[in-house]
């Protein structure tokens, strides 16, 4: 579709930002250090949204003295500058005088998109008034004359006065902005092929004329903006997976002073040494040490993986994991914006800037039509004023060629395409957030996978319930019902049919288990060497011997419980599929090399990669791109979020954590990994269909031009044929419904012996 200028649209409002620049002070006290002598700065630029944005302010930021680098991030429309020494550059001086309105990067400012809204009334004024001016017109082409003919005329531009201000006000302030700035985009021409037809028109009007072309100018803008808006909505599904990532931190902690006092504190403010209580609950708000108490921890950030961790005194925690089960007292090892999820945020932004500099088609296209319409147009004009000397007719040509060449089937042949494959993907039970990450999936040649959640459901699963005493298993669920342990949960669900056991009393000890009373017997489910104190001789103690989940009786265990994992369904047909298409398969996954390996081998993947950590799996995702691979990720994890973002495309499960899915270009909502291999064909199917569009409308040119030029197409005809060609963009758009494959039904997921930890008395 078209590039903008930065001014096209009633783009954001954005809450709280000032049209004054920042002091020096200000800009410092908001820049980070990044050691020696080199800060970076985060400018919000609300106005960017396309190709020719990036190249432009990357540019002239990169040419600014002590600058030592300038990234745009499209999808959070952010400006992140690295600069040498004391000195601010003028970094909003240089972003005015190209056109951009920028304020300091807050994310506490809510930023509002309007774009969408303007652009539906935009196409609703556009349609209503080319419907009622076409209706008109056929009474004059029906053969009225004299006055009636010219009050049609007169009605016809009346009508189009208010489409042309309004409708037409998106391209002519776009046009009117690069203008100003010494550029040129795609506005350009369709403003002044929108202003010329309407100014002929009433010229025509005015003097009694036998035609007018208001119904080819409003007609033509109606197509247009029907093009801009589909491609909007592709466009502006941004990401939001920084905010949400963001949104895991803490936003504060109570601190226990040395006097006992205890004291609430933001984040921003939490200093290392300080000692921090958290609650069941809460979320550890900077990287530190436990200094007393005992839980579980929610570490699949950090991991990957579902099952909760337990944390004693000594372990070191991390910023963003989730206390589940009991209070801990911790010592700040860091200040928030060194700690893990800063670092985390700080991948994430990384990763989706580079990502940003991918140019999609229409961007490529679209960069030499301008100039190209300007000089035919301008040409044509001048040839048939030396020819004729007749300049009204030279302009009626001239502007029959603006219009026969206007961009409807160029801006249509992206636009069209992704929302049909969109919906097509749909109705499979995929949903794609970006029109772009399709030309990217149909250009990969390796799939990279999470382990557990995305090749795997991440939900355990009891496997040996029928070797356990009915009685004893009763018992175990009832008690699981009292904790929300992933184990416990698996648990639980045996409880559901029989009766409850009454017990006096029932405590969970966190980071070990559930302890209960009954009728003189203490019961405890959970962690073997806590459980069955009685069962374990030697110096492992009352809290030694971890392994498994167990059962006992005043300190015996009387049962034990192994647990597995499912492999989601197909996976191992999808994995096959892929390598049918001819990529490339691995696995990444914070899991052990033991399980990762198991899982491996029985979905046919040949290479994983075990323990990572979220930033190992971003190296390894750009080491791949740095061989000349352009990767898929695939993964559901928040420790997957860096790199779902780092990797040329990206994908996740509907299961997977919210920032998982909001970084994902697509989610798949079925349980069937099928759903990869189907995008993929798609994608593939409508890169082809993009590029037979793109065709078309440039053999419409080619055909078309030429006969403009010689004088034998009105401006009616040349607004007839330029919407012909949409149409025909359109029909072969359709084409992606009856060609791609039906959605693969989930089959009943099949189950690993990814036993863990079990446990045998």
């Amino acid at each position: 579709m078209s590039c903008c200028a930065p001014g096209a649209e009633m783009a954001l409002e954005v809450a709280g930002a000032t049209s004054a620049s920042p002091s020096s002070e200000e800009i410092k006290l908001a820049s980070r250090s990044l050691g020696g002598d080199i800060h970076q700065t985060d400018l919000s630029v609300p106005t960017v949204h396309c190709g020719a944005c990036i190249q432009a302010i990357e540019a002239a930021l990169g040419s600014v003295e002590n600058v030592a680098s300038a990234r745009v991030n499209l999808s959070t429309k952010r400006v992140s500058v690295r600069w040498r020494g004391d000195i601010v550059p003028p970094f909003f001086a240089v972003l005015g005088r190209l056109g951009y309105q920028a304020h300091l990067f807050d994310p506490e400012i809510h930023e509002k998109d309007r774009t969408l809204s303007e652009l539906i009334r935009a196409v609703a004024v556009a349609g209503f008034a080319a419907g009622n001016i076409m209706l008109l017109s056929v009474s004059v082409w029906s053969g009225a004359e004299g006055p009636t003919r010219d009050l049609f005329h007169w009605l016809s531009a009346l009508i189009a006065i208010p489409a042309l201000a309004f409708a037409g006000g998106i391209y002519f302030r776009s046009a009117a902005n690069a203008l100003r700035h010494g550029r040129m985009n795609m506005d350009v021409p369709i403003a002044v092929g929108v202003s010329l037809a309407y100014a002929m028109s009433l010229y025509e009007t005015i003097n009694h004329g036998e035609h007018a072309y208001f119904d080819a100018s409003v007609s033509l803008l109606f197509f247009l903006l029907i093009g801009r808006t589909l491609d909007h909505v592709m466009r502006e599904r941004a990401r939001t997976a920084v905010n949400g990532l963001s949104r895991l931190a803490a936003r504060g902690a109570v601190v226990l002073r040395d006097d006992g006092i205890r004291e609430y504190v933001p984040v921003a403010e939490l200093a290392p040494g300080m000692r921090l209580l958290i609650a069941a609950g809460e979320r550890i708000p900077v990287d530190g040490d436990i200094v007393s108490g005992n839980s579980d921890l929610d570490c699949s950030i950090v991991s990957g993986e579902s099952a909760p961790k337990a944390v004693s005194a000594g372990r070191h925690v991390q910023a963003g994991t989730l206390n589940l089960t009991g209070p801990l007292t911790m010592q700040a090892t860091a200040a928030a914006k060194d700690s893990f999820l800063a670092e985390m945020v700080r991948l994430m932004e990384a990763a989706e800037g580079g990502r940003s500099r991918y140019r999609r088609i229409a961007d490529r296209v679209s960069a030499l039509y301008a100039p190209v319409v300007h000089l035919a147009a301008f040409v044509t004009f001048l040839g048939w004023m030396i020819a004729s000397g007749d300049w009204h007719r030279a302009m009626t040509i001239a502007i029959a060629v603006l219009i026969i060449t206007c961009p409807c089937a160029l801006g249509l042949a992206v636009p069209i395409v992704q929302v049909v494959a969109a919906r097509r993907l749909f109705e499979a039970g995929v949903m794609v957030k970006d029109g772009s990450a399709m030309e990217r999936l149909a250009a990969i040649d390796a799939a990279v996978f999470d382990k557990t959640g995305t090749l795997t459901l991440g939900l355990p699963r009891l496997v040996n319930a029928a070797s356990i005493d009915p009685a004893m298993l009763a018992i175990a669920a009832d008690l699981a019902a009292h904790s929300r342990h992933p184990f416990s949960k698996a648990l639980a669900a045996y409880g559901s049919v029989r009766g409850r056991t009454q017990f006096d009393s029932v405590q969970e000890e966190p980071g070990f288990g559930i302890e209960a009373s009954a009728g003189g017997d203490i019961w405890r489910l959970g962690r073997r060497g806590w459980a069955g104190w009685k069962a374990r001789t030697g110096g492992e103690g009352r809290y030694g011997g971890f392994g498994g989940t167990v059962l006992a009786k005043n300190g015996r265990i009387v049962a034990c419980f192994a647990f597995e994992d499912a492999t989601r369904a197909d996976a191992k047909a999808a994995v096959g599929r892929l390598k049918e298409a001819g990529i490339s398969v691995e696995m990444l996954s914070g899991d052990t090399a033991r399980a990762c390996g198991e899982a491996a081998g029985a979905l046919g993947i040949e290479n994983f990669v075990s323990a990572l950590l979220p930033a190992g799996k971003v190296e390894r995702i750009e080491a791949l791109a740095r061989a000349g691979h352009k990767v898929l990720m695939v993964g559901d994890g928040l420790n997957d979020t860096p790199a779902l973002g780092a990797a040329h495309v990206s994908m996740a499960p509907a299961t997977a954590a919210d920032i998982g899915r909001q970084a994902a270009d697509f989610v798949f909502l079925r349980e069937s990994l099928l759903a990869v291999p189907l995008a993929l064909d798609v994608s593939r199917k409508a890169g082809r269909l993009i590029r037979q569009n793109i065709a078309i409308a440039i053999v419409y040119n080619a055909f078309a031009v030429p006969i403009a030029i010689l004088g034998h197409v009105t401006p009616l005809i040349a607004a007839i044929a330029m919407s012909a060609s949409s149409l025909i963009v359109i029909a072969n758009a359709m084409r992606l419904q009856t060609t791609a494959k039906a959605a693969p039904e989930a089959a009943p997921a099949r189950r690993r012996s990814d036993v863990i930890e079990a446990a045998h008395p």
